[in-house]
């Protein structure tokens, strides 16, 4: 029986004196299998028997759906070679000192964390929150190990808010290594200049090397801050943010339109083109029949949205082209050339994008690398944000950022 709940534990080194059931729970009731330790002061190897220390018990791993705890009562040695001979308590390597579980079951709790939240975890398994967020900070860097890194090749620069409806933004700085993992970098207090040359400036110079590309959105103190510290990095604009900017110039002339059509048509012509909004903002090769016909309604009544469409349909065919850069530059320009002589104005505050990054839009076509795997990253903070009614804490998010990104292969085999 004894060897059948050793099995049952998978912890190595000890042997199992009992075990019994207390309102519901297994309490197992163990001693190590290993003669002597290292003497804490002078570090030899002593195995003279001095006795035990107090009785110890640690939550491990469920069996059966019920909580499992480990008796143990460490052995004590002491030591021959020092004055005094002191006596130094034998340690484990599946427990900590002063922690009341088994690694195993700490591991078991990250797992836990992944995709959900510390509450639900803390409810669930029956433990303290503060508990379950300590296990988080002993297993879990409050920042980007370097050292587990060697080599990056591209990396992503995005902003976030973390209150819906606030404009107390964080940076978030995610990288791609050569092998196309995706690494969360930091998580910054802020989206200012200063403040992201700073966090580029400390990346290790043998990293530093290896990044050739960096994307941003077209916000001057991500880009300002790019170039002063990564001088060698191209700059690439993405290619999402781009779009944005000038579909939402298209849309913004759609509510426009939608306001005077509304004073002057009649009750049965607008019924005809309701709900044109969701057909005008998707792409035409991905309208349905229906979608396309109550455009070309909505067209009828406003042949200058019908222009600004179609102006955004040809903008958005020349970034799915296989262009050089310096192809795509002429042809962005002759597409502006043919915006402006068709009299259109609602395009105005892209071309002043245009103005301001036109080689960082165009470097796009040499790689063609976008920020997607960023906007990867965001939808998942999303996630986390409303999964935990808000994470304020940029340490915390940076931690559960990379528990929901690598807790699975940090922590499912190790307690399988």
């Amino acid at each position: 029986m004894a060897e059948q709940i050793n099995v049952f534990l998978d912890i190595p080194n000890i042997k199992v004196l009992g075990s019994e059931i207390e309102k519901g729970e297994y309490i197992i009731t163990v001693e190590s299998a290993i003669d002597g330790t290292k003497c804490k002061r002078c570090g030899s190897e002593i195995k003279e028997f001095h006795g035990h220390d107090d009785w110890i018990k640690l939550r491990h791993l469920p069996i059966l759906g019920r909580k499992v705890y480990i008796r143990i009562r460490p052995k004590r040695y002491k030591c021959p070679y020092c004055e005094d001979n002191p006596t130094t308590t034998q340690r484990l390597d599946w427990y900590e000192a002063k922690s009341p579980n088994t690694k195993a079951y700490e591991k078991y709790l990250l797992l836990q964390v992944v995709n959900s939240t510390v509450e639900d975890v803390s409810i669930k398994q029956e433990i303290g929150y503060d508990a379950v967020e300590g296990i988080i900070d002993r297993y879990i860097d409050s920042e980007v190990n370097w050292k587990e890194i060697k080599k990056l090749k591209l990396l992503g620069l995005d902003e976030i808010s973390l209150k819906k409806g606030h404009r107390d933004f964080v940076t978030i700085v995610t990288g791609r290594s050569a092998n196309g993992e995706l690494i969360i970098l930091a998580v910054l207090q802020d989206r200012n200049k200063g403040t992201v040359k700073k966090f580029l400036e400390s990346i290790p110079k043998r990293l530093k090397r290896t990044i050739h590309t960096v994307c941003s959105d077209m916000y001057d103190g991500f880009i300002n801050a790019v170039k002063e510290a990564l001088p060698t990095a191209m700059v690439v604009a993405d290619r999402y943010h781009v779009a944005k900017a000038y579909r939402d110039c298209a849309d913004e002339l759609r509510k426009q339109e939608t306001r005077r059509l509304k004073k002057v048509l009649s009750k049965e012509a607008q019924e005809e083109i309701k709900g044109a909004m969701w057909a005008f903002r998707k792409n035409r090769v991905d309208l349905k029949k229906e979608e396309i016909d109550l455009l070309d309604r909505l067209f009828s009544y406003s042949p200058t949205l019908e222009l600004a469409y179609k102006f955004r349909e040809e903008l958005t065919a020349i970034f799915d082209q296989d262009l050089s850069k310096e192809q795509a530059k002429r042809k962005i320009k002759r597409w502006r050339k043919r915006v402006q002589a068709a009299g259109l104005i609602c395009f105005d505050s892209f071309f002043t994008t245009l103005d301001n990054w036109l080689d960082e839009i165009s470097n796009y076509f040499i790689n063609r690398n976008n920020s997607g795997f960023v906007e990867g990253f965001n939808n998942k903070i999303k996630v986390i944000k409303r999964r935990c009614f808000g994470v304020f804490n940029i340490t915390h998010l940076f931690q559960r950022i990379f528990i929901d990104l690598n807790g699975y292969d940090l922590f499912a085999q190790s307690i399988s």
